[in-house]
């Protein structure tokens, strides 16, 4: 006998009454059986779906954090690249006889393992000239500076929007642009800064170039070292506090000198300061690859005109030559 909510009880032959249990304890261990499957899989799926869950998580939070702001006017006081903490770093000046590496000076190390035995020789050959009668450069000769040689330049200016980047760089006002959250295309037409793609990894902007075009007074250094079509530069910008940044500027500062010519740098400003970290691929010129890192802190401003046309101004470089003057005016 079954019981129904305000029915009267239905009441079965005593035959049909057992078939009709025995067909309901039959579902029952049917849909028991259907259920304890059901449950098994959630059980194997369980870690699975924890660790979407917490991906998605942490996928969200990376999203929504704030992505920092890099505009502005950023300076620094030294030339030369700062070595990495670890691992390969860039070409360096040669040491004097004393130990101690020349200032000033575009002799560069061409005993130096990270080049090739061909990159060495034209390291080598630029040294000799730079002692001599002077070595050719893309600044000395008017020629457009490419990355990573055109980061020696003091003043630089960051306009950051929301699908692109521009970095202005003082001498000549030479500009790069840097594309946000796209791919290189698939065939790059080389440019003298190259085809340069960005996005942020958390507080870090990461900015991969290639297809940097060259030419007779392209290099990557003071020092004459060359590149070729298979160079590739990879750049981490990031803030970092005010006495970090200080810290590695006064460095780089006592082992070559600080550029007192235009020197970019605002001392009363006590903000954080901001760190390019790059590293240079180029398996025809390199044998390995090699990292260096330029610090900034906020500019002065404004700057000063810096065109590159016949002048008499080293800008802190060296000596500004002793042209020949007259007491009287000869017309």
């Amino acid at each position: 006998m079954i019981a129904h909510q305000n029915r009267r009880p239905l009441t079965l032959p005593s035959p049909d009454r057992r078939r009709y249990v025995r067909a309901l304890a039959k579902r029952c261990r049917k849909y028991q059986a259907k259920f304890e499957l059901e449950a098994l899989s959630l059980y194997k799926l369980f870690p699975l779906l924890v660790g979407m869950m917490v991906s998605g998580a942490a996928n969200a939070t990376e999203a929504d954090s704030p992505i920092p702001d890099l505009s502005g006017l950023w300076g620094r006081s030294s030339i030369p690249y700062e070595r990495p903490s670890s691992g390969p770093g860039p070409l360096e000046r040669l040491r004097l006889p004393s130990g101690a590496r020349a200032r000033n000076s575009q002799v560069g190390d061409y005993t130096s393992p990270i080049l090739t035995p061909q990159t060495a020789q034209a390291v080598k050959r630029f040294g000799e000239l730079a002692q001599g009668a002077g070595a050719s450069d893309a600044e000395t000769e008017c020629w457009p500076e490419s990355p990573p040689y055109m980061f020696r330049i003091q003043e630089t200016q960051i306009i950051q929007q929301r699908d692109r980047i521009l970095i202005i760089y003082s001498y000549s006002n030479q500009i790069r642009r840097i594309r946000l959250n796209q791919s290189h295309p698939e065939h790059v037409t080389p440019s003298w800064s190259g085809d340069s793609v960005g996005h942020f990894e958390g507080d870090t902007l990461v900015v991969d170039t290639v297809g940097i075009k060259f030419g007779p007074y392209s290099m990557l250094d003071r020092y004459g070292t060359p590149y070729s079509d298979a160079l590739h530069l990879v750049e981490r910008f990031r803030m970092i506090d005010h006495a970090e940044a200080e810290a590695a500027m006064q460095k780089n500062e006592k082992e070559y000198g600080r550029v007192q010519v235009g020197y970019a740098v605002d001392p009363n400003y006590k903000g954080p300061g901001l760190q390019l970290q790059f590293t240079v691929e180029d398996p025809n010129t390199f044998t390995m690859p090699w990292s260096a890192t330029v610090t900034y802190r906020r500019n002065i401003g404004p700057w000063p005109e810096r065109v590159c046309a016949e002048n008499v101004h080293n800008f802190g470089v060296a000596e500004d030559p002793k042209l020949p003057t007259a007491d009287k005016p000869d017309f």
